[in-house]
């Protein structure tokens, strides 16, 4: 569905991702895991268009539904059309627009991905389309009925459920979502976690999280990247018990002991402050 051919990123004399050979099936949950400085956030830039590689190629299979084998090359391609042609994303910090309601959110992220985002002459017929789209966009991630609330009145858990609401929009294909639990207390955990397995029924999925728990429980594939590189790719278990993931990473994680407070989840910089994630 989503795959990348010798992926790199370097920063100065830094490289945040080398050399990622990946690809994500259309029926695929797959966690993204490793270390603080990794390269995972830098990864998903790539990935979304928001950063363009130093080398590699990003494509995206753009007839999966009727079961073809044509790849469109995103390698160069900006954040918008990227995210037209079916690739959304979730970010590590709540990005929500606060003083706008729940559904405005969802409404002006489906017109975005419907190329009407800066159509300020559309018709009432296709304002309507989107506002219909936003509801049941909203009935998924079981916020309907705080519509006309406005962001800022949610919960941390809330505005986290809305995010994915917001990169639902527009039906997209591939959902990238960064670390959707971050910040996120204990008793709304479980709603967001039942929310990412809903959404990997008819999405293709690449999470980032760094409760190891939920990544073993939610994943059909786990990714390890470490120093930018990929060095375990395999079913959760396998991975789970790859001496080089337990040295880089898991420190001798057991099932359970993740708990919500894991020893890296430190926020990751990202390109925002030009260091790998």
């Amino acid at each position: 569905m989503l795959r990348t051919r010798g992926l790199t990123k370097r920063f100065g004399g830094l490289t945040a991702v080398d050399d990622v050979d990946f690809e994500l099936a259309s029926d695929e949950l797959c966690s993204l895991i490793g270390p603080n400085g990794a390269g995972k956030t830098t990864f998903f830039d790539l990935l979304t268009g928001a950063l363009a590689p130093t080398e590699g190629t990003v494509e995206l299979r753009t007839d999966a539904a009727e079961g073809g084998d044509a790849w469109r090359d995103l390698t160069a391609a900006p954040a918008h059309e990227v995210a037209q042609l079916g690739v959304h994303r979730s970010y590590q910090v709540t990005n929500v627009f606060a003083g706008s309601t729940v559904l405005e959110n969802v409404r002006v992220a489906a017109q975005a991905a419907g190329g009407d985002g800066t159509n300020f002459w559309r018709n009432a017929g296709q304002l309507d389309r989107y506002i219909e789209e936003a509801y049941e966009v909203l009935d998924r991630v079981d916020l309907a009925d705080r519509a006309e609330e406005p962001a800022s009145a949610l919960s941390h858990g809330a505005k986290r459920q809305l995010e994915v609401g917001v990169a639902l929009a527009g039906d997209p294909d591939v959902l990238l979502l960064d670390e959707p639990n971050a910040g996120v207390s204990s008793e709304s955990v479980d709603r967001v976690v039942d929310l990412i397995e809903d959404v990997a029924t008819d999405h293709a999925v690449l999470l980032v999280e760094h409760n190891m728990d939920i990544v073993m429980e939610v994943s059909d594939r786990v990714v390890v990247l470490n120093q930018g590189s990929v060095i375990a790719d395999d079913e959760p278990s396998a991975v789970r018990d790859d001496p080089a993931v337990q040295r880089a990473y898991l420190g001798g994680y057991e099932p359970g002991s993740a708990g919500g407070d894991d020893p890296h989840a430190d926020a990751d910089t990202g390109s925002d402050g030009g260091e790998p994630a």
